[in-house]
């Protein structure tokens, strides 16, 4: 019973003590749930239109901030850095669908899978040749300083980080519920076949699929990079993005967004009300445990479409 009482119990006596840090908390996991929720649309994205799971995303996300760094560490002001790396995240999309989607159209996934991996390996190497190994410091003018409302202290980068990602997360919204290509991107991710016999380019809807993930791949990248720096340890964390996808869905939108929030306030959550309780460090392996979970009882995640085989 006492460790129940421990376990259950203590921790809403602690909230119910302090409500205000447990604002604090919530709002702190919000907003890294919105760091999340970037990272993992570049999944969503590739995976709808194509069907690949794209493992490079998160080498992308390094990818295009040593890029950005790099290019302003020339000289170059931010604005002009910001452009060029975008080109670059195009031309990569480019060179992706040319080398590695068209030859390998109609193989068997696991196939592309492990094309993913191999663009992974490629893109870390070739930032390092390029630009070094060195931790690079990505300052690009954005206040980090805390301040307090109503008792709660919040900080401004994170509150501008995660103004930034609600604003990408909202276009891509639009640019999949409004504009033409959008569409064309709906119809490509629900039947190849059907959106080939109606005259829509899978080749060029594969190119502008892979550069909105390399922008998107881009927004995280000058966000995760700003906050603790541009090192290679940044690619990882695309494994954090797993989970998110498990829980809202490989193909949705929407669920990625949601399973960002609920991982990032999850886990800060757990980290402070029971990490203590167990030992410390919850927040790197709670993700994975609630993402396990969801495999056992609902695998096709929050939003995800139910899987039917007929034999």
């Amino acid at each position: 019973m006492d460790v129940l009482h421990i376990v259950f119990v203590a921790p809403f006596l602690d909230i119910a003590d302090s409500p205000t840090f447990f604002v604090e908390v919530v709002i702190t996991g919000l907003l890294t749930g919105v760091m999340y929720s970037l990272v993992a649309l570049g999944f969503v994205l590739i995976f709808k239109a194509s069907g690949v799971f794209n493992f490079s995303q998160g080498a992308m996300v390094l990818f295009a901030a040593l890029t950005l760094v790099g290019l302003m560490e020339y000289g170059l002001p931010v604005w002009l850095s910001l452009i060029l790396t975008v080109a670059v995240m195009v031309i990569l999309a480019f060179a992706v669908e040319r080398l590695m989607l068209r030859p390998l159209v109609n193989q068997p996934d696991i196939i592309l899978f492990m094309a993913t991996i191999g663009l992974t390996f490629f893109l870390e190497g070739f930032g390092e040749w390029i630009w070094g190994s060195n931790v690079k410091q990505l300052d690009i003018g954005i206040p980090d300083q805390p301040f307090e409302v109503a008792g709660v202290l919040l900080n401004q980068f994170d509150l501008f980080a995660a103004a930034t990602g609600a604003v990408v997360l909202m276009l891509l919204v639009m640019f999949f519920q409004k504009t033409t290509i959008g569409l064309a991107l709906r119809a490509v991710a629900d039947d190849h076949q059907a959106a080939l016999s109606v005259g829509i380019p899978l080749r060029t809807i594969w190119i502008i699929v892979w550069s909105v993930a390399g922008i998107v791949a881009l927004v995280a990248g000058i966000m995760w990079g700003a906050k603790s720096g541009v090192q290679f340890s940044l690619s990882l964390i695309a494994l954090k993005a797993l989970p998110v996808l498990i829980l809202g869905g490989f193909t949705s939108i929407p669920g990625a967004i949601i399973g960002g929030l609920i991982i990032g306030v999850g886990e800060k959550i757990a980290e402070i009300y029971w990490g203590p309780i167990i030992g410390g460090a919850i927040e790197n392996w709670f993700a994975y445990m609630l993402a396990l979970v969801f495999l056992l009882f609902r695998p096709q995640g929050l939003f995800g479409e139910r899987i039917i085989e007929r034999v």
